[in-house]
């Protein structure tokens, strides 16, 4: 499954919670300078890894995802697998190695 999926409120539950592979969540915000420095690895990334659902949550359009999962700072990554939060990490810390990380075995 190639691309980037933005994922909002109402397609949570179909996209990310019953997914049967692992979904990889960029919690991220338009405004967000080392968000939009992370785009290209993580676009990359999804390039990289077909076996792997790559989705997005814009925290200014979905506010309640992101209070919902205690967004207290972005970007934040998180991996979704079978219903459960499998990793989470915040800040500017991630990087192609991270993502890498995340999307092996």
């Amino acid at each position: 499954m190639a691309g980037i999926s933005e994922v909002s409120d109402a397609t949570f539950d179909a996209e990310v919670l019953r997914s049967a592979t692992p979904v990889l969540i960029d919690f991220w915000a338009p405004w967000c300078g080392p968000c939009r420095g992370f785009a290209p690895i993580y676009e990359k990334a999804s390039e990289s890894h077909a076996d792997v659902v790559f989705a997005k949550v814009n925290t200014d359009e979905e506010q309640e995802l992101g209070a919902a999962f205690n967004i207290r700072s972005i970007p934040t990554l998180m991996v979704f697998r079978e219903n459960v939060i499998l990793f989470q990490q915040a800040g500017a810390r991630c990087t192609t190695g991270t993502t890498d990380r995340l999307t092996e075995g």
